[in-house]
């Protein structure tokens, strides 16, 4: 039988059941991902089984989601995620570097393994040609422990890609045509497989918007094939040799199938009150907003970025308008300091400095759940709620949603950059109490040891 990409995942990960569509499977899992918000009731169910050692090839624990520190609570939770790393042999990487899903992207993402991640925005692995999956807290524990993940074998949804992106239409409007044609429980009980010629002008970034907001239509995963682009994307970031061809077979065969011409796509929008409420953005121009969101997680290329600078370079923003600036990753920030964006996007809405309503965020996905923005007290602008990777346009006082889309692409790091900054090793160093770098293409990065806990794991070798 001629194989598509995501039936040779599961079968190449199947330790249990049959691939017959509605039965349950357990599939091994190679890599990990979890989170602050989700990743302590995880080190707390490691410690609950007596687990020694992780037995994934590869597990990683990120801090991006709960950054404010009002108190001593979250402080508190990121020192013991840290001591919890150093003691179950696990990725730590601290507030600053990132979203988890474009950093793991950056940094650990593997054509041909599986991942089960505590985040619902997993499957932006997808891009990169793994099987992605989000899960609760326990079923990655158990992963994590060496145990099978259990799922029911979903169908198969083949999206045929054809036709080229015009200008203007981004990666964005692919998947908020699906949301437009399907609604948000569209994919629930699929795997959305994309393929055919248009996956051409779609950058392994443009994959990775797409992915993560699979999520959004209710499907277990996105899976794009392994190519010549993602090989690219790899050795921008200096990981070629992790590369491998994973790609459907030439008379692959799909549970479902759709067509998509990227060539008679139009720029479109999300609007409130759901990511499936998709018109055209012709329909709403013209229309009144109130705050303007660049980046976080569904939005994590260069592209998103770099456009919205050059549209804004030497402009002023408008008094009514908040214009709130959130890179993905330490890479991306460093990216849009070198070529100059990030001086752009800190545009002034009068002559008197003072008065700029530009605001740039920390490394977070603070727009896709509503944190680390403060709500403004009058009453034409509000506090963004989650966004669950719709965009929106505001088109009244109160209206919580953000404008979008705008064009975007991949623009590959330096590989000098020490771009793995902040991450720490598995294994803790008992000399000096701290652990070993993560490669970077430098082959350095920076951080200090964690100094005590009250909820400090001891330290293994």
């Amino acid at each position: 039988m001629e194989c598509n990409v995501t039936r040779k995942l599961i079968e190449s990960h199947l330790v249990d059941g049959e691939m017959i569509p509605g039965r349950e499977i357990g599939i091994r899992i190679d890599q990990t991902l979890t989170q602050d918000a989700t990743g302590t009731l995880v080190m707390l169910e490691l410690e609950a089984m007596g687990l020694d050692r992780v037995k994934t090839e590869l597990s990683a624990q990120y801090v991006d989601h709960n950054l404010i520190q009002e108190d001593h609570k979250n402080p508190d939770d990121h020192l013991f995620l840290h001591s919890a790393c150093r003691r179950f042999g696990i990725w730590y990487s601290r507030a600053g570097n990132g979203v988890s899903h474009p950093v793991h992207q950056e940094r650990f993402g593997k054509p041909g393994k599986t991942l089960l991640g505590s985040d619902s925005h997993t499957p932006a692995a997808g891009a990169v040609g793994m099987l992605a999956i989000g899960a609760g807290g326990l079923d990655v524990a158990l992963a994590m422990a060496g145990q099978p993940f259990y799922f029911k074998m979903p169908l198969i949804w083949g999206v045929k890609l054809i036709g080229k992106l015009p200008d203007w239409v981004s990666a964005k409007d692919v998947i908020l045509e699906l949301l437009r044609r399907h609604k948000v429980s569209g994919g629930v009980g699929r795997i959305i497989e994309y393929y055919g010629s248009g996956l051409a002008c779609l950058s392994t970034m443009d994959r990775h918007v797409i992915a993560n907001m699979g999520a959004e239509l209710g499907a277990t995963t996105t899976v794009f094939p392994s190519d010549a682009e993602v090989r690219r994307f790899l050795k921008s970031q200096g990981r070629e040799r992790d590369w491998v061809e994973f790609v459907a077979d030439r008379d692959a065969t799909y549970d479902v199938h759709e067509e998509i011409d990227l060539s008679n796509l139009e720029p479109l929008i999300a609007m409130p009150s759901s990511p499936g409420n998709v018109v055209p953005v012709r329909e709403v121009a013209g229309q009144e907003i109130y705050q303007v969101y660049i980046g976080s997680s569904a939005n994590p290329g260069y592209r998103d970025f770099a456009v919205a600078a050059e549209i804004v370079k030497g402009q002023q923003v408008h008094h009514r308008i908040s214009f709130d600036i959130n890179p993905t990753s330490r890479q991306i920030l460093e990216n849009l300091v070198r070529d100059g964006h990030l001086l752009s996007l800190d545009s002034r809405r009068g002559p008197d400095p003072s008065s700029r309503l530009q605001r740039l965020y920390r490394y977070g996905p603070s727009a896709c759940y509503g944190q680390d923005q403060p709500a403004y007290r009058t009453p034409e602008f509000s506090r963004p709620v989650r966004n669950a990777g719709g965009q929106g346009l505001p088109s009244e006082p109160g209206d919580r949603r953000r404008l979008g889309p705008h064009r975007r692409d991949y623009r590959p790091a330096d590989p000098g950059h020490p771009i793995s900054q902040g991450f720490r090793a598995r294994d803790a160093d008992p000399e000096h109490g701290d652990a070993a770098a993560a490669p970077s293409p430098r082959g350095s990065s920076q951080g200090s040891a964690c100094q005590g806990s009250q909820h400090r794991l001891a330290s293994r070798d």
